[in-house]
């Protein structure tokens, strides 16, 4: 059999680990990655806050629930072959409400059934025991949620890549994909190259590079910025791993939480606003051209129609720290708005589908020869090996590497 060359639209940590999977698995394939930005896991991939997730919260067997029981043991063995952080420090999910126990308890039955390992049930007393400065009616600990530093695997990843012989062209924004007889034809604004096989995992664009290999166009990416506070140095040692609240099981996000990260540091968040850019990594960045994607999706209109008290929630915790800190010292009452300064910010490609539902669980859609990524977003860091396992078993599966 010829070999084959496969292009993958993307170097964050899901292409990268698709790229690494390939180049393991299939040794004689040409692998090739290519990015518009000039480094490695420039996006969402390094701007997280380095959790890796146990499988507290996913719909039980979803793809999420068991690619990120998957990803979690490979991803703990990678590192400790590869020498790179990971700590299990822990996590408490914490209910301060009587309804909050309510959700706490149907949120262990889920658990339960995803096989997370070590979790228990906890009372009021008990967690002052594992987080002395936290307080709560109850709470779920999960022993095995570990932190680690993603953008760190990712540059793993593509170590191994090109170790295996395969390319990654940085400063490669994708401007048109085209089918031709010699094969895929990704044109960027300079150069051109030619695949066999194309695989898109293009994160806060996946929807519209996707629409470029003529995939349908929902669910379409609606961006949404996390706002990060740092506690102060004097403060951090009062937290000693991660301290969530009981998300709510109708909106996807997970609520402002206290994270260790593994350089020492306590982040405070993220929040959820909505961004008017893509990458609107700051509150003034706007994209008209962004802005008019999000416009003409009739999913975010009805998302906003269902959401906008949520929405105005989580904005005015955007403009006042004090309202942002007012729902953290619920679980950690020490650390208030003079503990704390503003940090840095992510954005979640988060995709919404023209019903106006937020997609929850990871989707990936095959156009013949091209895969599209589609929505990938938390746990897909943790996922993210056991993710390219998932892609290229399917494509083995259906004859495209046979």
């Amino acid at each position: 059999m010829p070999e084959q060359t496969v292009g993958i639209i993307g170097a964050g940590i899901i292409g990268l680990a698709i790229g690494r999977e390939l180049v393991r698995r299939r040794p004689g394939t040409r692998v090739v990655v290519v990015d518009k930005e000039d480094r490695v896991a420039a996006h969402q991939t390094g701007h997280n806050s380095g959790v890796v997730h146990a499988g507290i919260y996913y719909e039980p067997g979803s793809l999420k629930a068991t690619l990120c029981a998957r990803g979690r043991r490979l991803l703990r063995d990678y590192c400790a072959e590869k020498r790179l952080p990971y700590d299990e420090v822990g996590k408490l999910v914490v209910a301060v409400t009587p309804d909050d126990v309510v959700r706490m308890d149907a949120l262990a039955e889920r658990a339960g059934s995803n096989g997370v390992p070590g979790l228990r049930r906890i009372e009021g007393g008990e967690i002052r025991e594992i987080e002395p400065h936290a307080t709560g009616l109850a709470a779920l600990h999960s022993p095995h949620t570990a932190i680690t530093d993603y953008p760190r695997i990712a540059a793993a990843f593509a170590d191994e890549i090109t170790a295996a012989g395969g390319r990654i062209r940085l400063s490669f924004p994708v401007t048109d994909v085209t089918r031709a007889p010699d094969g895929i034809r990704v044109g960027s604004d300079a150069a051109v190259i030619v695949v066999d096989r194309l695989i898109v995992c293009a994160g806060l664009h996946s929807d519209t590079v996707a629409g470029l290999a003529g995939d349908v166009p929902g669910p379409r990416i609606v961006p949404f910025r996390g706002e990060y506070m740092l506690v102060r140095p004097e403060k951090k040692e009062l937290v000693r791993g991660l301290i969530y609240p009981v998300p709510d099981p109708r909106y996807p996000f997970l609520g402002v939480h206290f994270t260790r990260r593994v350089n020492g540091e306590v982040e405070v968040g993220p929040n959820a606003v909505l961004a008017f850019a893509r990458e609107g990594y700051r509150r003034s960045a706007v994209s008209a051209r962004d802005l008019r994607d999000l416009a003409a999706w009739p999913g975010s209109w009805r998302m906003a129609r269902r959401h906008w008290r949520t929405g105005v929630r989580e904005v005015h915790g955007s403009l006042s720290a004090r309202a942002y800190m007012r729902a953290a010292r619920r679980y950690v009452p020490d650390i208030g708005v003079h503990d704390v300064f503003r940090a840095g910010s992510g954005v979640r490609a988060q995709a919404v589908d023209a019903g106006g539902d937020l997609v929850d669980d990871f989707r990936i859609h095959r156009l013949g020869p091209i895969t599209a990524v589609r929505n990938a977003p938390s746990p897909a860091a943790t996922s993210s090996m056991a993710i390219a396992e998932h892609v290229l078993d399917v494509l083995e599966h259906e004859g495209e590497y046979r």
